[in-house]
């Protein structure tokens, strides 16, 4: 079968698409034939070994969490699922962005028939990263959220979800993005210099949590606006949030297959949109990458095996 992987950590360049023995699935476990799998910017920084301290990589290592695909083949003592079953889900072992791959039982859940293969494959990392952003500012109504990056792929479900909660949205985003973010129900503010005085007119100078999906100044940037930091969560500036006492929860806080569950159905009724900017195949998998690197688009970049 082939799949994506890389023998050092470096650039784009690095990564190729290997023919490598397909898998097969242990006690609690099938083998899945991927029809799609999302890309994310994490794994570029783990790929540069950015992340090495956190989350090393062996090589050779494969890469990709989402997926979503067929059941093929299961190991014996397996629950839930069954040869045929079409799932969605995600793997820990870097090994999604493949052709076929081995999951837990527990991290698979059916595909509603109504959600498209392209959102269905990823879901995982985006949808859970903002479920666990928004728990953990805890909004409700009445309360006004400043939600950073919120044309991309976790600040736009973050967003849509605090919404459903009944807050206040505002959305940092570039002036291209605003009209996206005013269909969903979000207040589009620019970000850049003076947002803090733009955020302050937006809402009437009342802000009660901060959902930071963009890193650089941000969590300062809350504290500024006088949000607890009990209520503060970024997913990216760890050191900003150790020093003022913020949260830190992202996509391990929610990484269940239940919440993956919950999200399809929404994304099945129509009720959370899951943009999606492009699909390649895998064989082009330095090309979704240039593409996800060069201009960080709206939507999520999906491979198709």
């Amino acid at each position: 079968m082939k799949a994506v992987r890389f023998h050092e950590y470096g650039g784009i360049d690095v990564l190729r698409v290997e023919e490598v023995e397909r898998p097969a699935p242990g006690p609690g476990q099938a083998l899945v034939e991927v029809r799609a799998a999302g890309i994310q910017p994490g794994e570029t920084m783990i790929r540069q070994g950015a992340r090495h301290e956190r989350w090393p990589a062996t090589f050779p290592s494969g890469q990709g969490s989402d997926l979503a695909g067929v059941v093929v083949e299961v190991g014996p003592e397996v629950r839930g699922v069954a040869v045929g079953d079409e799932v969605l889900g995600f793997t820990h072992g870097r090994a999604s962005h493949a052709e076929y791959v081995v999951v837990d039982d527990v991290n698979l859940t059916p595909r509603p028939e109504e959600l498209p293969w392209d959102v269905a494959g990823s879901l995982y990392v985006a949808g859970t990263t903002a479920y666990a952003t928004v728990f953990a500012v805890d909004p409700g109504p009445g309360d006004t959220v400043v939600v950073s990056g919120a044309a991309g792929g976790v600040g736009s479900l973050a967003g849509q979800l605090a919404r459903r909660r009944g807050a206040t949205v505002i959305g940092l985003a570039s002036e291209p993005n605003h009209a996206w973010l005013k269909d969903h129900g979000v207040v589009p503010v620019a970000y850049g210099e003076g947002v803090a005085g733009r955020i302050r007119q937006a809402c009437g100078g009342n802000v009660d949590a901060f959902i930071d999906t963009a890193g650089d100044g941000y969590v300062d940037l809350a504290v500024e606006l006088g949000v607890r930091p009990q209520r503060i969560d970024t997913i990216h500036d760890w050191q900003a949030a150790a020093k003022v006492g913020a949260r830190t929860d992202g996509e391990g806080a929610a990484a269940c297959a239940v919440v993956v569950g919950e999200l399809a159905r929404l994304a099945a009724r129509g009720e959370l949109e899951v943009s999606i900017a492009r699909t390649y195949p895998l064989d082009r998998v330095r090309d979704a990458f240039r593409e996800l690197e060069r201009r960080h688009p709206h939507g999520k970049i999906v491979l198709r095996p």
